[in-house]
C-alpha cells in the first residue's frame, strides 16, 4: 500500500472530488462530523478552522492505495480498519476526519480529508508530511498483512532485472546468429523477437544511442547492460569497412531511411572499428 499525503487550502473541492458519485464513492470512515453533504462538512471543518486564521493550508489531504491484488479482496469494513489504522499513526485521531473509497477503476483507493486545526485552535505540523505519510501506510500495511511499498518496489524491480536479462539474451542470440551488417538490420532483427529498439535523437538530429522496449519496459541501453550501449553495438555489428569509413568521414549516416548525425563517441568508435579492419586485411595479406 501506497500513502500520499499533502495540506491544501481547498476544502470544498476537494470533498466535492472525494464524494463523487461517478467514481461510486462511498464513505468508510467519518470522526466529528455530522453532515451528509460537501457542503455541510465544509462548513462543519471551517467553524474550527476560524479560530485559527493564520493557518492558510488548513485541511490534510490523503490518498491511501491498496495494490490491485490487495485491493480486490478489501471490503468496506477492512477499508474502514486501514483507515482508522492510518490515522492513528499518524496522530489525526482527534481531528474532524472524512474518507471516501473510490471503486470506479480496478485500483480502488482511499480519499481522506482531515482537518489539520484541533478543537483548540492549534494546527497540525505538517513538516515532512508526505514522508510521514508514506511511512504510516507501510506500517499499517505490515498491520493487516497487505503488500507494503517496499515489497511493490521490490517485486517491481525484480520484474526489471529479469526484462533486463531477457533483452540482454535477445541481443547475444541476433548478434551470433543472425551477424547484422548495420544499424537497420539489428532493429529489424530484435523486433523479430519482440524487443524495439528505438533510436534516441537529439534536437540537433544527432544519433545519441537506443532505447529497447520489451514486456511495458522502456530501457535505455547502457541500462540493460553496460555492453549495450550504442557504442558498444556499433562494435559487435559487422559494418562494411567502405560504409564505416563514409560514416567517420561525414559524421553522420542513414538509419530507418533517414540521415542522421552521429556523436563524437559513436564516431570515435567506429573509427577504431576502421583500423582494426584495415590492420586486420593488412595483416591477411601478409604485410
Amino acid at each position: 500500500m501506497i500513502g500520499l499525503g499533502k495540506s491544501i487550502s481547498h476544502t470544498k473541492v476537494s470533498i466535492s472530488y472525494g464524494w463523487n458519485q461517478e467514481k461510486e464513492a462511498v464513505v468508510v470512515y467519518r470522526q466529528h462530523l455530522s453532515g451528509e453533504t460537501p457542503m455541510e462538512i465544509t462548513q462543519e471543518f471551517k467553524i474550527i478552522q476560524s479560530q485559527n486564521q493564520k493557518c492558510k493550508r488548513n485541511t490534510l489531504s490523503f490518498v491511501l492505495s491498496p495494490t490491485i491484488e490487495d485491493g480486490r479482496e478489501l471490503k468496506s469494513t477492512e477499508l474502514k480498519k486501514i483507515t482508522e489504522r492510518f490515522v492513528q499513526e499518524m496522530g489525526l485521531h482527534e481531528q474532524q476526519a472524512i474518507a471516501f473509497v473510490h471503486r470506479n477503476r480496478s485500483h480502488i483507493h482511499i480519499h481522506l480529508y482531515v482537518n489539520r486545526i484541533n478543537f483548540e485552535g492549534n494546527a497540525y505540523k505538517d513538516n515532512y508530511i508526505g514522508k510521514r505519510s508514506q511511512l504510516a501506510a507501510e506500517k499499517v500495511a505490515r498491520q493487516l498483512g497487505m503488500t507494503t511499498v517496499r515489497e511493490v518496489q521490490q517485486q517491481e524491480l525484480n520484474m526489471v532485472k529479469d526484462v533486463r536479462a531477457e533483452i540482454k539474451q535477445i541481443h547475444e542470440q541476433v548478434m551470433s546468429e543472425m551477424g547484422p551488417r548495420d544499424f537497420d538490420q539489428y532493429i529489424i532483427y530484435m523486433k523479430q523477437r519482440d524487443v524495439e529498439v528505438v533510436p534516441s535523437i537529439n534536437k540537433h538530429n544527432q544519433l545519441q544511442g537506443f532505447r529497447f522496449e520489451h514486456k511495458r519496459e522502456n530501457l535505455k541501453g547502457s541500462h540493460v547492460h553496460r555492453s549495450m550501449s550504442i557504442r558498444k553495438i556499433a562494435e559487435q555489428i559487422g559494418f562494411d569497412q567502405r560504409e564505416v569509413q563514409q560514416i567517420v568521414n561525414d559524421n553522420s549516416m542513414y538509419l530507418l531511411g533517414k540521415t542522421v548525425r552521429v556523436s563524437s563517441n559513436l564516431a570515435m568508435a567506429l573509427a577504431k572499428k576502421v583500423i582494426k579492419l584495415t590492420v586486420k586485411k593488412s595483416i591477411g595479406l601478409g604485410m
